[in-house]
């Protein structure tokens, strides 16, 4: 499932090529079609994210609410448009190109005030600069949940995923398994200000790189890491492997239905 950071990227993409002008909008594939004649032809005024949480505005306070899950996926293209194919859930057009959607868990025209209804029942994001991260941590640090699972829950927290998670954890050296009302404060802070500034290059490049410079393949002499999360990680799907800081063997174990990743070696606070 695509992170945070993948949302607000294609939330930039969509406003770049599409945002300002009409656009032609259809659904192909028909689950979106009677939406898609209400909105076609319609200025593509804003776009926004929320954590995993997509919403494309149109006037009369009108969103596309698109929630990729596990089988999302979004392409954009340059005209002219081929057509579409039937499994093409929203497809957009103005002369410039288009974009189509596919396979998104979620893909509903919402009013208003039923998008302000899914923006409360989320935690904030740390890559929406006006959200609070004192939101998140009055839950955290009640909570008895280890902090591995309250990171990934996105009424904490919004936006994180597996990768995140298990990066930021060890970048701060904290064992996944302590509990939130254990973290302290201190500790909070510097997560939520790491994730920031992670996940904002997280936009920037398109991908996820959580290695400080002493730790990347050509400080360390060693091969580039090759996945098709297409980043340099610490400890992500890295099982079995040598620490990059402390030489320890990599852990792996299911929490909440992911896996979670770390070093017993670095992470012991």
């Amino acid at each position: 499932m695509p992170e945070g950071h993948t949302i607000h990227r294609l939330a930039a993409d969509h406003r770049e090529r599409f945002g300002g002008r009409p656009v032609r909008v259809s659904s192909p594939q028909g689950k979106f079609a009677d939406s898609a004649a209400l909105l076609d032809g319609s200025v593509l005024e804003t776009t926004e994210a929320h954590g995993k949480h997509l919403f494309l505005g149109f006037p009369g306070e009108e969103w596309i609410h698109i929630h990729l899950g596990l089988f999302g996926k979004v392409a954009f293209g340059d005209a002219p448009a081929p057509p579409p194919t039937d499994t093409v859930r929203l497809r957009l057009v103005n002369p410039e190109g288009y974009v189509d959607l596919r396979g998104p868990t979620t893909c509903a025209l919402v009013t208003d005030a039923e998008k302000r209804a899914i923006h409360d029942r989320l935690g904030p994001d740390p890559l929406r600069a006006a959200d609070d991260p004192d939101k998140a941590w009055r839950r955290i640090s009640k909570s008895r949940t280890t902090i591995a699972a309250l990171l990934m829950d996105q009424k904490v927290i919004a936006g994180v995923g597996n990768v995140y998670r298990a990066e930021v954890l060890f970048r701060h050296g904290i064992d996944p398994y302590r509990t939130g009302k254990d973290l302290a404060r201190r500790e909070w802070d510097a997560i939520w200000s790491d994730l920031a500034a992670l996940m904002r290059e997280g936009v920037r490049l398109n991908r996820i790189d959580t290695v400080r410079p002493e730790h990347t393949p050509e400080a360390m002499g060693r091969p580039p890491r090759v996945d098709d999360h297409g980043g340099e990680v610490y400890v992500y799907r890295r099982t079995h492997q040598p620490c990059l800081v402390c030489g320890d063997e990599i852990r792996t174990a299911g929490l909440a239905a992911r896996n979670l990743f770390w070093c017993p070696g670095c992470q012991t606070r």
